[in-house]
């Protein structure tokens, strides 16, 4: 008897399991977006509760739109902390960095003022943005954006998607990468 009991509850276990899993691949990531194409625009509440329109950088700067999963988590925090580090360095480029998590405004005010966050974040609570990016996604209940940086050029079209980033080393990478295409192509800051 005991057996049996032991072998349903694994079965209701594992279905529980295959189920949330399953659901999983089921989170509304939206279309992918590809370099070359119009990024998607948007409006967005920063930290401060201020509206942030994408579109208001176009014709004058690039743009650096990095999505991360969560506020003050190790990887959020440590990616945060290195764009602040190194805010000038993407100033004199003439690149401004907009960060955006499904994170709310409250979360978004506390991470900001405990890591003296310079840039604005973004609060994405109905997902519309990390949809449109493709960015959108979940696992166990909890939904998030994929860590992924997309460089959008002064002309608004995506210039280039970084995924699968290292928090601690993105910045570098970023600068690296902006100042060999501005060298090479000065119109793109």
């Amino acid at each position: 008897m005991r057996g049996a009991v032991i072998a349903a509850a694994t079965t209701v276990l594992l279905a529980g399991w295959g189920w949330l899993w399953s659901s999983v691949g089921r989170a509304e990531t939206g279309q992918r977006i590809h370099v070359g194409e119009t990024a998607p625009d948007f409006t967005l509440s920063d930290q401060t509760g201020m509206p942030v329109t994408l579109s208001e950088f176009r014709g004058d700067q690039t743009v650096i739109l990095y999505f991360y999963p969560k506020d003050d988590t190790p990887g959020c925090t440590k990616q945060a902390c290195s764009f602040r580090d190194d805010i000038a360095r993407f100033q004199a480029l003439n690149v401004r960095v907009l960060g955006v998590s499904v994170d709310g405004l409250d979360a978004h005010r506390a991470f900001a003022e405990k890591y003296k966050l310079t840039f604005p974040i973004l609060s994405d609570e109905d997902h519309r943005v990390s949809r449109a990016y493709g960015v959108l996604s979940g696992f166990a209940g909890f939904t998030y954006a994929k860590r992924t940086t997309f460089v959008i050029g002064p002309d608004g079209l995506i210039r280039r998607i970084f995924t699968d980033v290292d928090p601690k080393d993105h910045t570098t990478e970023l600068l690296q990468y902006l100042k060999a295409t501005l060298v090479s192509n000065p119109t793109e800051g």
